[in-house]
């Protein structure tokens, strides 16, 4: 039980904390243009998998070549928490959601008297035989707002039960959320940052840069991301390895890594333009933050990347998680992009790999 935590941490933890060293490298100047960030910069990313540095170097380098480099918008924020009610019947569950749709105004001013940056935006539920299950969407100003929803979830269930006697309390969280899992609501409604990072390269900057064409590399994303991927069972994803961007992107700023999970489920979207390649990365589901998480647990090399990365700077509420998630996305592209283009060329994959890790 909750209540005897401090005994259980007691006796099954260590009362030291150490820290893991994970090598870490920046990649950049990456050029970015868009309605968060209009700059060339370089991000760090940590990880063990040493490729994956020149891999995302190329798409730097090439973002440097275009004038307006890689595209990124921010085209929504929120976070989620979902919680569960029981109902005698689902007669009285359909009822209540009703009742509780048409009184959002009064939830939003319940959630504004318990936090000075937690916003509710909407309301979604479902019923399953006499269970109610609502899902809560929230900004959450720049942290990428686990708690800060949980927390508003909470004053809000208290709201609800002592204003519906007809509902029983049945869990803080009921996975309609969905956290740090697969699945589709997500992609659907949204959670986190919903972003699309886009770059637009000329045909003679394809074959130097990538050693390939438009056709070849859109063909393979239709044939790998798209068929390959459905052949898998994927949900709402369709792309090669976002999560290895991802993941390094995470740790070097100290968000959750298990957010990877759903981060990673987004899609690739690339044209042949008379030759040029339109390539894109939408990732509705980036949920970072600059406040919170790791950021706040001494590890000063956090902070470092944060300020080196401009999200440190006097913005509004909100303004510099979006513009770590621009920052996110450019750098899934630049590593989707890479590893694609390598991929239509026999072996050459394996090549890097063997040259750049028996190097390291």
């Amino acid at each position: 039980m909750l209540y005897f935590a401090h005994r259980i941490y007691g006796l099954f933890m260590s009362s030291t904390i150490a820290y893991t060293p994970i090598p870490t490298q920046w990649v950049g100047p990456i050029k970015i243009s868009g309605n968060t960030v209009n700059e060339s910069i370089s991000v760090p990313l940590a990880t063990y998998e040493s490729p994956l540095w020149p891999s995302c170097g190329r798409g730097a380098k090439i973002s440097c070549l275009l004038e307006q480099g890689i595209m990124v918008n921010v085209l929504d924020a929120r976070m989620t928490r979902s919680v569960i009610f029981d109902c005698q019947f689902a007669a009285q569950a359909q009822a209540c959601a009703q009742e509780i749709s048409a009184r959002q105004a009064d939830l939003q001013e319940v959630v504004a008297q318990s936090s000075r940056y937690a916003k509710l935006l909407d309301i979604h539920h479902e019923i399953v035989g006499n269970l109610l299950f609502l899902r809560f969407a929230f900004s959450t100003g720049d942290a990428s707002g686990h708690n800060m929803a949980t927390k508003a979830a909470d004053v809000l269930i208290n709201y609800l039960l002592a204003n519906y006697p007809t509902m029983r309390y049945g869990s803080i969280s009921g996975n309609y959320c969905i956290d740090k899992k697969a699945g589709a609501v997500n992609g659907i409604l949204g959670r986190g940052k919903r972003v699309v990072a886009e770059i637009l390269i000329p045909e003679k900057i394809c074959r130097r840069y990538l050693r390939s064409d438009a056709e070849t590399i859109v063909a393979l994303n239709t044939r790998k991301n798209h068929i390959g991927s459905n052949l898998a069972g994927s949900i709402r994803s369709a792309n090669a390895h976002f999560a290895n961007m991802l993941l390094a992107f995470y740790l070097a700023t100290g968000q959750d890594a298990a957010n990877i999970i759903e981060g990673s489920q987004g899609i690739v979207h690339c044209e042949n333009r008379d030759g040029d390649l339109y390539f894109s990365c939408t990732l509705p589901n980036l949920i970072v933050g600059t406040v919170g998480n790791g950021k706040g647990q001494g590890l000063e090399v956090v902070e470092q990347h944060l300020q080196q990365l401009g999200c440190r700077e006097q913005r509004d509420s909100g303004d510099n998680a979006r513009r770590l998630a621009a920052l996110c996305a450019a750098v899934v592209l630049c590593g989707e992009l890479s590893l694609l283009a390598a991929q239509t060329n026999p072996g050459e994959l394996m090549r890097a790999h063997l040259a750049l890790e028996r190097k390291a």
